[in-house]
């Protein structure tokens, strides 16, 4: 009777690592033809970006083909699904400074950005040459269909050049890895 206990325990010791080492396909290694699971709004690793000047901003950056363009008060906004880049040029008396960004600028974006959580303020270069660069966590609007509503991380670049700021604000869901896309955006900064 203990031979068929202890028998009866190795078998079951040996079913569990068995179901626990193996997949679907008879191996423990992972499946390359698995669909990518990525978190919702994931800018595609293959997106191709094209440059945009607009009328009278006197600069020129890269944004994702295929966007949708809208342009209100002096500010163009491209967007897809979760993700954004707005872009204005405003006229500036000198460079901004992280000083000058945590005193006047966060306190606005506080006021007027819906569920504002401040981030970092930090100067930061770029190809095109340094920039002031705020983080932020936001609101972004409910889903008009499912109603849900996430939160987006936010990075806004304000880039200097005679007498101008140019901004760029980039917006996608909290969580998503758009670290390259957004990189390409603020690297493709090209003032004039």
């Amino acid at each position: 009777m203990r031979f068929l206990s202890l028998l009866l325990v190795a078998a079951l010791a040996a079913v569990a690592v068995a179901a626990c080492g193996s997949s679907s396909n008879g191996s423990s290694a992972p499946n390359p033809n698995a669909k990518e699971v990525s978190p919702p709004g994931d800018i595609p690793d293959n997106q191709a970006f094209v440059a945009y000047s607009p009328p009278g901003g006197g600069f020129t950056v890269k944004v994702p083909e295929g966007w949708a363009r809208s342009s209100a008060g002096g500010t163009t906004t491209f967007t897809d699904k979760l993700n954004s880049i707005s872009m204005e040029s405003l006229p500036a008396g000198a460079a901004p400074t992280v000083r000058d960004a945590r005193r006047t600028e966060v306190p606005k974006l506080e006021k007027r950005v819906n569920g504002f959580r401040p981030g970092t303020v930090t100067t930061v270069t770029r190809k095109g040459g340094p920039a002031v660069r705020i983080t932020y966590l936001a609101a972004a609007p409910a889903d008009p269909v499912t109603g849900k509503a996430h939160t987006n991380a936010v990075e806004r670049y304000v880039f200097h050049k005679g007498g101008k700021d140019v901004v760029i604000t980039l917006s996608g869901p909290k969580g998503a890895d758009n670290v390259d896309p957004w990189r390409i955006v603020t690297d493709s900064v090209t003032l004039r």
